[in-house]
């Protein structure tokens, strides 16, 4: 299905940064080692290249890939990209000091609890973690996101999925989002920003 989202020569979520991204991105370390997962077409990972942190993305969707290595051309960055399923993801222990995963719900609870841990596992203690999605109130929106409801974030079940980080940010909040087709309207948002105990 996401490859097939994907074929289309245009970016369906546009070629900036998402909004949280560029909010919150000063608070990586500079120069650090960053995995970015399920990027899509590329918009976030290549920006966070641009800053000069060294970069690995991961997404399952060929087309996807295939699109962010030709952004990151364009934009004159290197990125090492992966086509990988984020089931099958080689959660490398202590391995970055950022993981950003923004807009990633289209796993159900239990696959999304082994990805959550896989996260906390990669990062090295200290490391911090930027995830942004929606909450349950995105369905009565419907201006982008999953559509089942289990999929979704609450700020009681981030702080439950999540163990072992200090939290520095986590908000649920509405605003308007213009990110591409994929993205554009009215939303309700959250955010966890947090950094891995050491």
């Amino acid at each position: 299905m996401w490859n097939d989202r994907y074929a289309s020569d245009a970016y369906l979520f546009g070629t900036e940064p998402a909004a949280f991204l560029r909010a919150e991105a000063e608070r990586i370390p500079p120069g650090s080692r960053v995995l970015m997962v399920a990027d899509g077409e590329g918009r976030n990972s290549v920006y966070l290249a641009g800053l000069g942190h060294e970069v690995t993305a991961m997404d399952g969707a060929p087309n996807a890939v295939a699109k962010a290595r030709k952004l990151a051309a364009a934009r004159g960055v290197t990125v090492e990209f992966h086509v990988a399923d984020i089931g099958t993801w080689d959660w490398t222990p202590e391995a970055y000091d950022a993981v950003a995963a923004i807009f990633i719900q289209f796993v159900g609870p239990e696959a999304r609890r082994a990805v959550f841990e896989g996260i906390r596992r990669t990062l090295r203690p200290g490391g911090i973690l930027l995830l942004h999605g929606y909450t349950p109130k995105q369905l009565d929106y419907g201006t982008g996101g999953p559509k089942a409801v289990e999929n979704l974030y609450t700020e009681d079940q981030l702080r439950a999925e999540l163990p072992g980080f200090e939290i520095d940010r986590l908000e649920a909040y509405e605003a308007h989002v213009d990110e591409g087709e994929g993205h554009s309207g009215q939303s309700a948002l959250i955010d966890f920003v947090a950094r891995k105990a050491g």
